[in-house]
């Protein structure tokens, strides 16, 4: 809870704050690994440095956390947390390293605000602050012993045992388990962290969705291969398509991700566009091993049938499930088994949507703010409506409750 104290300072500060995050986030990040340049080998995804959405997405999340609390001061905005806690873990992030951010943050914001940062505006943003650091690293513990790890042990090495061209741009890799510790199974729609060591020597890691269930003995995943923007971006997934290869090793974490199916038995409702069929393969392929009877609906877009990943996968899995699937593609064409096929963009009025029904979204931003919002105007409820968002969170709907502005960030 916020401090009667602090509320009305953070409260006066926050549109300078928020008017000012882009280049607090500049200023902070590049002091930062001036200081701790360790913190870019295997911890920060360069790419997104050399974006600029890491830098805006944490810095964010703090003001955000800020709002939420003035907005609610009794209760914390628990998915919020729970999305950065899902990613941190993933890395392996200890509770130490927030002091650094802390401390890296709070110079930005003072070199940034100059005297507008008085004692009174300081002590009360570092109250914010570790609200938030406190909050995360309580939940990144409970995550770490949930899996029976620690921040030390979250990777472990795989071998490659399947690498299988999906299309012109998708490979899906299955990997093998090559140690005797206990693998906890993946809940469905989970991504792991592959960690991978760059020509220049230095270790990226990179989130893709874990797009089989477990079996005991195999995880898979797929990866879309970023061209045309150099380096660093697209350097994971072009070294993984152009270098890895069957009986290569590979290091990954235990899986995490909050973006999880529901198990209360309504309908279930995958609405996806490109790679971002990837989660829903994974829930479905859970759904099919569980043997659900759940109804189940897929709604994908894509440029063309042959674009489409993992689609002999999914199909066969809507079928085994008793379930419908219907497609979109920009290009006409296309025979697979449907029971709908159009033209253009993913239109939610062509499709007899059941009602209760729990939604699960995933694909480039303006994609599924499109979906989301058409979704709220039709009486769907924000709590029923899930969605996974490939890099950093820019949208932050989950606290918002309703679709907000934000920077496209494909997926």
């Amino acid at each position: 809870m916020l401090s009667d104290r602090s509320r009305p300072v953070v409260e006066e500060t926050l549109p300078v704050v928020a008017d000012h995050i882009r280049e607090i986030a500049r200023r902070f990040y590049g002091h930062m690994f001036g200081e701790h340049p360790e913190l870019l080998d295997g911890l920060f995804n360069r790419g997104n440095q050399a974006e600029g959405t890491q830098q805006v997405a944490l810095a964010g999340s703090v003001a955000a956390f800020a709002a939420a609390l003035l907005r609610d001061p009794e209760q914390l905005p628990e998915r919020l947390l729970s999305r950065i806690a899902h990613k941190h873990a993933s890395l392996g992030l200890r509770p130490d390293q927030y002091q650094v951010v802390h401390d890296h943050l709070f110079w930005a914001i003072d070199d940034v605000l100059g005297d507008a940062v008085t004692p009174d505006v300081a002590a009360a943003w570092d109250e914010v602050y570790w609200l938030m650091a406190y909050a995360l690293v309580h939940m990144e513990r409970g995550l770490y012993s949930a899996r029976g790890v620690r921040p030390q042990t979250v990777w472990r090495d795989w071998e490659v045992a399947e690498k299988v061209p999906e299309t012109d741009e998708v490979v899906t890799f299955r990997v093998r388990r090559l140690d005797r510790r206990a693998v906890r199974t993946s809940l469905p729609g989970q991504y792991v962290s592959v960690r991978v060591r760059m020509p220049d020597g230095v270790h990226q890691p990179r989130q893709y969705s874990l797009t089989r269930a477990d079996d005991g003995e195999h995880r898979q995943f797929s990866v879309r291969r970023v061209r045309g923007d150099g380096m660093p971006d697209g350097e994971v997934s072009n070294l993984l398509h152009d270098t890895v290869q069957v009986g290569d090793t590979l290091t990954m974490s235990v899986p995490f991700g909050d973006v999880v199916l529901d198990d209360s038995g309504r309908p279930l409702v995958f609405v996806s566009a490109g790679i971002g069929i990837t989660p829903m393969a994974g829930m479905l392929s859970h759904l099919v091993a569980a043997g659900s009877r759940l109804p189940v609906t897929l709604l994908h877009a894509d440029v063309r049938e042959d674009a489409f990943a993992l689609r002999r996968q999914v199909l066969d899995d809507v079928r085994a499930l008793g379930g419908r699937a219907y497609v979109w593609y920009e290009e006409p064409g296309g025979d697979l088994p449907v029971d709908g096929r159009g033209h253009g963009r993913l239109d939610l009025d062509a499709v007899d949507l059941p009602s209760g029904a729990l939604y699960y979204l995933c694909g480039p931003l303006p994609f599924m703010k499109g979906v989301r919002e058409q979704l709220l105007a039709d009486g769907v409820t924000p709590q029923d409506i899930q969605y996974e968002v490939f890099g950093p969170d820019l949208w932050q709907a989950d606290l918002l409750g309703e679709p907000s502005p934000g920077e496209p960030a494909g997926a």
